[in-house]
């Protein structure tokens, strides 16, 4: 008998678009919180001001430390790093302009890695959980 039973990443790496720096961090930072993830986020280079000032404020409310980190530099330095990283168990990258970097870094610990957003509503909340099987013994 097999059981097939959602579990998150772990650690999610998080590349946040240019256009719309508040609400493009939000939307890749709310969904994989909500499946269980931790997020290392790399806001938007130009404005990163609308999600740093995300930290105090989710240091303020019920999220647990350590749940969302926002790391602010250079998006392609920091898109590598993160894409090479073995901690970091998958990444969703929104600037088109590094995913090709992130595809060559990431490959050498096959870590999934897709294209932000993957989809609307449910699709995206999918997209941030994986499937393990669970083989359970069964019979004489």
């Amino acid at each position: 008998v097999t059981l097939a039973m959602r579990e998150a990443f772990g650690v999610v790496g998080l590349v946040c678009p240019e256009e719309r720096p508040l609400l493009g961090a939000l939307s890749l930072i709310l969904p994989a919180i909500a499946m269980g993830n931790r997020v290392v986020v790399v806001p938007s280079q130009a404005n990163p001001l609308a999600a740093l000032e995300l930290g105090p404020m989710l240091g303020a409310s019920d999220v647990p430390s350590g749940v969302v980190n926002i790391v602010s530099g250079p998006v392609p330095e920091l898109a590598k790093t993160l894409a090479g990283h073995d901690d970091v168990a998958a990444l969703a990258n929104a600037q088109p302009h590094v995913a090709e970097l992130i595809e060559l870094e990431s490959a050498g610990n096959l870590k999934p890695v897709w294209p932000a957003p993957a989809g609307q509503g449910r699709d995206w909340l999918d997209a941030m959980v994986q499937v393990k099987t669970i083989w359970v013994p069964y019979g004489a």
